[in-house]
């Protein structure tokens, strides 16, 4: 068996995070401690996306145990080797700094024994350990060990991430001409493509007020002016460039997936809210408003508050509630309850219950998307049915779940899997709206 170049430990949240991680890193050798092990059979009975790929991750390590003893190690097929650590639970080098023989103090200390080993070798090899907790680097660095975070998941490598617009600075008569034409072509601002459905600000060039907004058609090629059919949408007025292109997204009935992020404040879920409640009660586009966000993982039980489902339901939701009170312009307690009761046609249900459904002419909105995992977004797309528009929404910077961040949350992964898709549109707001102190803390804290 060659001996590869180097040696990765893997932390638990590596494999919980990506089943699949056991394959990026060859031809290298993969070692897993044993707590790992132990962690992973801790989380296998949990029906959340983490049981999920505790299971798989499970049912990998067994296959590759049919074709070798793990502990010696097994040979994978495009390189590389993966073993289990049985032996190297000495805690002698760590206990003077950190006392507490932790799973996490475990997994550094098979790192430390390997690379001491290693050191020993004439042709040593250098020791990895590969963990998505901060902390875990942290301390094993103190112990000069080599870390890395986990970054093959990643949908980003930054935050430059799509933002569904952006800035062409071009000459005066490219801007007269597109209000004359009412178009203008990618190449005559300098640029031969977009991605599908993309909106751009022309401005002047030569420094004067002229601009224009326009979106990008479906095939990429051509730059046309917004709609514009609706200045205001029950009562709500666009207040910025980045509102008006939402706007355009959320009425257009040939994009049945738009995604929309932002930080708190900039209208997301009112905009979104008041598009629905426009093509459902107004136009009568679509049978039902269907509004939802991730209570809790997908998969899992509401819990045990007191009550029927939509009593468990209200305290999830209640920022759904408190923007449907300001479009219904209710004034009493109960008044919103009652209006809704009557409409029939508006229905906050849980993400819990949306696996096996099939939702035909409705719009969706599922708000703080940004908790879901890649899995959970696809499982919610796929069960999208004819005539149906869903919208994705939330702030990838704001982030519960422990094992998704901004580079690899399901809104992100949307985001920049549909980017070149002519069934999609996305943007992403700037300008928060709420208020003068909302605006300043989201940009502050």
């Amino acid at each position: 068996m060659n001996k590869a170049d180097k040696i990765f430990v893997l932390d638990t949240n590596v494999l919980l995070q990506d089943p699949h991680a056991i394959y990026q890193f060859q031809p290298h050798e993969i070692v897993i401690p044993a707590v790992v092990l132990e962690e992973v059979d801790s989380k296998k009975k949990n029906v959340d996306e983490i049981g999920r790929n505790a299971r798989m991750i499970a049912r990998k390590i067994d296959a590759l145990r049919e074709k070798g003893k793990l502990h010696e190690g097994v040979r994978l097929e495009r390189g590389g080797i993966v073993r289990v650590e049985l032996n190297h639970r000495s805690f002698q080098h760590l206990k003077h700094v950190f006392p507490g023989m932790t799973n996490d103090n475990r997994i550094i200390a098979v790192a430390m024994n390997l690379q001491l080993e290693e050191d020993e070798k004439a042709a040593g090899r250098k020791v990895v350990l590969v963990s998505k907790d901060a902390l875990v680097r942290v301390k094993a660095d103190a112990f000069g060990l080599s870390t890395e975070d986990f970054l093959n998941d990643r949908v980003i490598e930054n935050d430059k991430g799509y933002a569904g617009y952006q800035e062409c600075y071009v000459e005066q008569d490219v801007i007269e001409g597109f209000y004359r034409d009412q178009e203008v072509d990618g190449s005559a601002i300098g640029k031969t493509s977009f991605y599908p459905n993309q909106f751009v600000i022309l401005k002047d060039r030569g420094g004067s007020s002229s601009s224009a907004l326009g979106k990008v058609d479906r095939l990429g090629a051509k730059i046309k002016p917004l709609l514009g059919e609706h200045d205001h949408i029950w009562g709500i007025k666009p207040r910025n460039a980045q509102q008006k292109m939402a706007i355009e997204l959320l009425l257009r009935d040939d994009l049945p997936l738009v995604t929309i992020v932002g930080k708190a404040g900039t209208g997301k879920t009112l905009l979104s809210l008041a598009a629905g409640l426009l093509q459902t009660e107004d136009l009568r586009l679509y049978k039902k408003l269907v509004v939802s966000r991730p209570v809790v993982p997908l998969g899992k039980d509401i819990g045990y508050l007191p009550g029927e489902k939509n009593e468990k339901l209200k305290p999830w939701m209640q920022p759904i509630f408190d923007n449907l009170e300001f479009l219904f312009d209710t004034k009493k307690s109960g008044e919103l309850d009652r209006i809704l009761a009557g409409m029939g046609s508006i229905q906050v249900e849980a993400l819990t219950y949306i696996r096996g459904r099939s939702i035909p002419d409705q719009y969706i909105i599922i708000d703080e998307a940004q908790n879901l995992t890649k899995h959970e977004v696809k499982t919610i797309l796929t069960r999208v049915g004819e005539r149906s528009k869903v919208v994705l929404m939330g702030d990838p910077e704001q982030i519960d779940h422990p094992y998704l961040d901004e580079y690899t949350n399901g809104l992100t992964y949307a985001v920049e899997t549909f980017k070149k898709e002519a069934l999609s549109g996305h943007i992403k707001l700037v300008k928060g709206e709420r208020s003068a102190l909302a605006q300043l803390a989201a940009d502050l804290l």
